[in-house]
């Protein structure tokens, strides 16, 4: 898989979280998540870019290892909301693949430089 097409998985992923909570929701619960879950989306995203950008492998798998944590994170949220009823599985059913599909290829990665 060519580099570029992993940088617009990753800014998809991200930019689909921020999609689904345009609107800000009705509870603090689903807020407190809601926020949370840009914050570890996007997080996963920027710290992508910056394990392109590393200059050694060290820092790279250092760069990988926080993107993982971030889309372990990320599975983690959008499971709670779930079970709290806060989002519907089918609104969120083809982020949360997408989100296990990067962590699996970010574990692969990880492989490379560890």
């Amino acid at each position: 898989m060519k580099s570029y097409n992993l940088d617009s998985r990753f800014e998809d992923f991200a930019a689909s979280i921020v999609v689904i909570f345009m609107q800000p929701p009705k509870s603090f619960a689903a807020d407190y998540l809601a926020k949370q879950l840009i914050r570890s989306a996007c997080s996963s995203a920027l710290n992508f870019g910056e394990f392109e950008g590393a200059g050694s492998d060290r820092d790279r798998a250092n760069k990988l290892r926080i993107t993982l944590k971030e889309l372990r994170e990320s599975l983690r949220n959008i499971n709670i909301q779930i079970k709290a009823d806060l989002i519907k599985i089918n609104e969120v059913n083809s982020i949360k693949n997408e989100n296990e599909e990067l962590i699996r290829i970010v574990v692969s990665l990880l492989k490379k430089y560890c």
